[in-house]
């Protein structure tokens, strides 16, 4: 019996979810109205007792590290890393846009995945299906969307949080994957950590969230000419 223990916080709404025995048990979104911080540790404690599972039966911790809210990524990792590291459990650590990805429609063979970065720039990621698995075609990267979005090949699909901000830049022949699969599941996060192999002990300490950008704080300062106390 393995017990994989799931975190999703790189969205407005965390989660936390459970896999048993290769398939996922039980979801639980944390409360919007607060702070992952506040939530994640309790909700943890909560999904283990609920299914009997002991920290020290926990198989390994599935955690996304985006792109995605600085925050809540950071939240999610920090956790992520803290049990495993305290439990001696595997850790894997999954792309937010591949579990996106692995979501679209059957019929779909080319994908870009996009969401926003902010004063007009956007995260882009193109993926392409191969027999059942879709596969990252280029590296991440913060692009304008206003040179980007307009030249997006006609018939290609497109998903993320970021359809929903630039659909006025969305060419009409482009077709968007539907809600609510914009947006990770935890069950697509499980279906793409199983393909990889857990974090060495030095990788653990070294995973930080997929960001490629400071925080806002960050951003501002930089724009300042100002440095951040440490």
């Amino acid at each position: 019996m393995e017990n994989w223990l799931i975190l999703e916080t790189s969205g407005r709404v965390g989660q936390v979810g459970l896999a048993c025995n290769g398939a996922v048990v039980t979801v639980c979104r944390l409360d919007d109205r607060r702070r992952h911080a506040r939530d994640l540790a309790a909700t943890v404690e909560q999904v283990l007792q609920s299914y009997s599972v002991a920290p020290a039966k926990v198989t390994g911790v599935l955690v996304g590290r985006g792109p995605g809210s600085y925050t809540g990524l950071r939240v999610g990792i920090i956790s992520a890393k803290a049990f495993a590291y305290a439990t001696g459990c595997h850790l894997i650590a999954i792309d937010t846009f591949a579990a996106i990805a692995e979501q679209a429609p059957a019929e779909a063979e080319q994908l870009w995945v996009i969401a926003d970065a902010l004063q007009g720039q956007m995260y882009l990621q193109p993926f392409a299906r191969q027999g059942t698995v879709w596969l990252a075609q280029d590296e991440l990267r913060i692009v304008p969307a206003e040179r980007w979005l307009p030249s997006a090949p006609p018939g290609i699909y497109l998903s993320g949080p970021g359809v929903a901000v630039y659909a006025h830049l969305i060419p009409s022949e482009c077709m968007l994957v539907p809600q609510p699969n914009r947006e990770p599941w935890v069950q697509s996060l499980f279906a793409v950590g199983r393909r990889f192999s857990p974090l060495t002990r030095a990788e653990l300490f070294a995973l930080e969230p997929l960001y490629l950008r400071g925080s806002s704080a960050e951003e501002k300062a930089k724009c300042e000419g100002r440095s951040l106390p440490s």
